[in-house]
């Protein structure tokens, strides 16, 4: 197959989504299919292993400047009809996403479309809770214009059909072992974030309100306040616009500063407890990486990252913003090292039958079924 690729961002690790999108680009071109990216959001740094990518005309987006609002160009155009792709698979549903999607409609190509970020949950962090109505009529047709979209689990696939869209499949995630292992676990590292004879409780994502950061802050005050904070160390890795407040909120916490390559996983593999209140995800990435070194997770009740706990056994769910239930669950970890211990097993059980080979050997197989 010829694929037509398009991503709202293709800088390597920048976040879930696009390591996903770098997962599969390998896949399709390991099983012999050619692919061509195209993004608004492309690091002349990055190194694309041969893959043709073509950086798309673009301006910051407003209130989120680490991500950029791209233009579908008359270049775009003359660049699609020489590849002359089979399918096309769009990430991201924004102003260029339409634009591809209008082109494969004009040309009778087969479209997908992933369902990589939940979008309709931010507008409430914004204060623009009164556009979610309408974003959703537009997803809805952008969606069902498609002829597959792909949620990332079931959780998400049952909010997208009780909004009006139809034929959406299942595309999971996989996660990498090599990288992603116990064994990265550092002693060094540890001692470094001055643990020793502590608990490592891990937090890594973008520092913005949408991640429900506000609960972070709260844990870290309910140990002190508890006479608690000796047990524990909060280890901070990401960064973001909201940084400097949780600097103030949290003096005594690590804040690592974004990492990539084997510092992330060694990061994570360090921790012992890896918490994630967010209710924003449409998969959590982040979770699953955690899980996959080694710490149980502590997420929230809403959103994916639920789906990836309760079908790993490797964690606890709270209940969504709720600073009481989080910090027993917290408690209840800290406390019990028989179930800390089990779920950590169960947690590498699950981490190593998700191979990124499984997972998108059967997307590819459907795109087969849908280009024959």
């Amino acid at each position: 197959m010829k694929i037509a690729l398009y991503a709202g961002t293709f800088v390597k690790d920048k976040d879930g989504a696009v390591k996903s999108i770098y997962q599969l680009v390998a896949s399709f071109r390991k099983n012999g299919h050619e692919v061509v990216v195209w993004s608004p959001d492309v690091s002349p740094s990055d190194d694309h292993g041969g893959v043709a990518v073509h950086a798309m005309p673009s301006v910051p987006i407003p209130l989120y400047p680490d991500y950029r609002l791209g233009f579908f160009s008359a270049d775009t155009r003359r660049q699609l009809d020489l590849f002359e792709p089979d399918i096309v698979h769009i990430s991201t549903p924004d102003i260029i996403g339409r634009k591809f999607l209008l082109y494969a409609l004009k040309h009778r190509l087969p479209v997908a479309s992933a369902y990589h970020t939940d979008f309709p949950s931010y507008l409430n962090y914004y204060r623009l809770g009164f556009a979610e109505g309408a974003l959703w009529r537009y997803l809805a047709w952008f969606y069902n214009s498609c002829e597959t979209v792909l949620a990332p689990n079931e959780i998400v696939r049952r909010n997208l059909l009780s909004h009006g869209i139809r034929n959406v499949g299942i595309w999971s995630r996989g996660i990498d072992r090599e990288l992603f292992h116990p064994g990265r676990r550092s002693e060094t590292l540890r001692r470094s974030w001055n643990a020793d004879g502590r608990k490592v409780l891990v937090f890594a994502g973008r520092f913005v309100w949408y991640k429900d950061i506000r609960i972070v802050m709260d844990l870290y005050r309910r140990f002190q306040e508890e006479g608690k904070a000796d047990r524990v160390r909060f280890v901070m890795i990401g960064s973001g616009p909201e940084e400097d407040a949780l600097r103030r909120a949290m003096p005594e916490a690590v804040f690592t500063g974004y990492l990539t390559g084997t510092s992330l996983p060694e990061a994570y593999a360090s921790g012992d407890i890896f918490l994630f209140p967010s209710t924003t995800e449409a998969f959590c990435n982040v979770s699953l990486e955690a899980i996959s070194c080694g710490l149980p997770a502590i997420v929230s009740d809403e959103g994916g990252c639920r789906d990836i706990v309760e079908l790993s056994g490797g964690g606890l769910v709270a209940r969504a913003r709720d600073i009481d239930s989080f910090y027993r669950q917290c408690l209840g970890l800290l406390d019990d090292a028989r179930r800390f211990a089990i779920q950590r097993e169960a947690g590498l059980a699950y981490a190593a039958s998700q191979s990124w080979d499984v997972v998108n050997g059967a997307l590819i197989e459907r795109y087969q079924q849908m280009t024959s």
